[in-house]
């Protein structure tokens, strides 16, 4: 092991020590504890899913099949900015489909993935429940509507100028 996977063992120990004192000596609490470690990590990393294993006497098997089974958890870190395109019925007869495939050719990423400079991830849904406002985006909390494949590529535009800024 060198220094520099020491150091990064060290942090990841620290920064979940919290979450394996809450969960130790718990029964059945996989799911709150793997929602605590992706709360903490941004996601369900690996090395932390098998340090939390070991701490708590859980194999990390056990512990992947659960986050694997449910939807809400990430094995991948997100982008800065999540934007979930709506593919529902609504959007979908809308031109959903024209912005997706908009939305891909700006970010050179596929629907589930991450920009490499982490600026950004893909995500199209089945649902945003905003069809009146059909075809519909959301960025984060802020919600996107009336789009055109141009209006869409303008909302990434806007937050790159914008990052460039600060």
């Amino acid at each position: 092991m060198t220094i520099s996977d020491a150091k990064t063992a060290s942090g990841l120990k620290d920064r979940l020590a919290p979450v394996v004192e809450k969960y130790r000596g718990k029964e059945g609490a996989a799911i709150p504890l793997l929602a605590d470690v992706q709360r903490e990590m941004g996601y369900v990393a690996e090395e932390a899913v098998e340090h939390v294993g070991a701490e708590l006497g859980i194999p990390p098997a056990e512990l992947f099949g659960v986050a694997s089974f449910y939807a809400m958890f990430r094995f991948q870190p997100e982008g800065k900015y999540v934007v979930r395109l709506c593919r529902g019925t609504a959007c979908h007869v809308q031109g959903s489909g024209l912005i997706a495939d908009q939305l891909e050719r700006v970010l050179g990423i596929k629907d589930g993935e991450t920009t490499q400079d982490m600026m950004f991830t893909l995500q199209c849904v089945a649902c945003l429940g905003c069809c009146s406002l059909a075809p519909v985006m959301m960025v984060g909390d802020d919600v996107h509507g009336r789009l055109t494949p141009e209006k869409a590529a303008g909302v990434l535009d806007a937050l790159k100028l914008r990052e460039a800024r600060e």
